[in-house]
């Protein structure tokens, strides 16, 4: 067996870098900059007011309560061509440009207009600038908005969108195909000895959860003709390939014989459990990951190899999920086997502190177990962690 460490190097060394692509903006959520983006324009790009109100002269308020001549009426969207004089204001609507003249804005709320709607008291004194938003207040023309790195949010696509960035300079967001093997897996009502195939659901909603395009290459019968069509039209379209099942010491070896011949593989036994059994290698230059076919494991293996490889691959520095240390709840048992555990827990926080459970049903075919987790404790070899323990947790939501 290998250790963890030294499997995950071999995978992530030879994955190949991430490729740049110009996105629409509303396809970028989730992307990582691949260059910087400077602003063309400044935000906002006029001075404006932030309230409902009236512009005036700040100096008029000076002695307030002051009446103050209206001279017109200002909306968001229109610009006034009248300079408010001494002794003057102009009603004005959030986001309205500031008229020439006026240098703050008084709330709506501290003011009373006549009946007649041709003076209005101001209630109180302001200084300049008062509820006035600045022109590039947010960004000035030429300032770096975003550093190249960055993976964009919805703030960020906001931001992007106020400066008239419609082509977003970002690393290309992967498209992974996943394919299933076995004659033992249907989609249908099962035979005998059957069962339905779930882990390319499962890989493809983990794909989607991470921000990639799940490409499914179906299900395929225990045939290397069949094995190596879909694998081959996998890689030719796809960015990565995912499979699940056939690599096994056990295992028939149609899989094995397929990628054997068509591409560049490590067969691989990993010091963990679950999981232990995993394949890369590249067909064709792209990736593929033979992930074990028993469902928890398939999906810890995701977890632990393909996921930050993929992520890798997408631009992303920060490639694991978030670890945290927890203390243990009743204990997290297990025996020296020279393996390190992923043991599937619930995660609680409260007061400063995660606290871990371990969740019913361990097996590596209990995949309902595996819905019910909210983390991976990593559990070194040895005997556990005894209850009210430390134990490293790897968050899975």
């Amino acid at each position: 067996m290998i250790p963890l460490e030294e499997a995950r190097a071999f995978v992530l060394h030879r994955c190949p870098p991430p490729v740049p692509a110009d996105v629409d903006l509303r396809s970028a959520l989730g992307l990582v900059l691949a260059e910087p983006v400077e602003a063309v324009e400044s935000v906002p790009p006029f001075d404006n007011t932030a309230m409902d109100g009236f512009a005036v002269r700040a100096a008029d308020t000076a002695d307030a309560p002051v009446d103050l001549s209206i001279i017109g009426t200002l909306a968001a969207g229109s610009v006034s061509d009248r300079e408010v004089g001494v002794g003057e204001a102009m009603r004005i609507m959030t986001g309205a440009p500031m008229p020439p003249g006026a240098d703050a804005v008084v709330m709506v709320e501290r003011t009373k207009a006549s009946a007649d709607d041709t003076t209005v008291t101001i209630e109180i004194r302001v200084e300049v600038g008062n509820h006035v938003r600045g022109a590039g207040e947010d960004l000035r023309s030429g300032q770096e908005v975003f550093a190249a790195g960055t993976v964009l949010g919805p703030a960020h696509i906001g931001v992007l969108a106020s400066i008239g960035c419609r082509q977003v300079p970002t690393y290309r967001r992967l498209r992974v195909g996943v394919l299933s093997t076995g004659d033992e897996l249907v989609m249908g009502t099962p035979g005998p000895g059957q069962i339905r195939d779930s882990n390319r659901d499962a890989l493809l909603a983990l794909l989607e959860a991470a921000g990639m395009i799940g490409v499914d290459l179906g299900l395929v019968s225990d045939d290397e003709e069949a094995i190596e069509g879909a694998i081959l039209a996998g890689v030719a379209g796809c960015d990565a390939v995912l499979t699940s099942g056939g690599v096994s010491m056990g295992d028939f070896d149609y899989v094995k014989a397929v990628l054997d011949r068509i591409g560049d593989m490590r067969w691989m036994q990993v010091a963990i459990r679950p999981a232990k059994p995993l394949a890369f290698g590249l067909v064709d230059g792209t990736p593929v990951f033979g992930l074990p076919g028993n469902p928890v494991s398939s999906m810890v293996s995701f977890e632990l190899f393909a996921r930050p490889a993929l992520r890798s691959m997408s631009g992303h520095t920060d490639l694991e999920r978030r670890r945290v240390v927890a203390v243990s709840e009743g204990g997290l048992d297990r025996h020296p086997d020279g393996k390190v555990h992923f043991a599937r827990v619930t995660v609680d926080y409260s007061d400063g502190t995660y606290m871990v459970a371990s969740v019913k049903g361990q097996g590596s075919h209990q995949l309902t177990a595996m819905a019910s987790a909210d983390g991976l404790a990593v559990l070194p070899d040895g005997d556990g962690v005894v209850d009210g323990g430390a134990v490293e947790v790897l968050l899975l939501r």
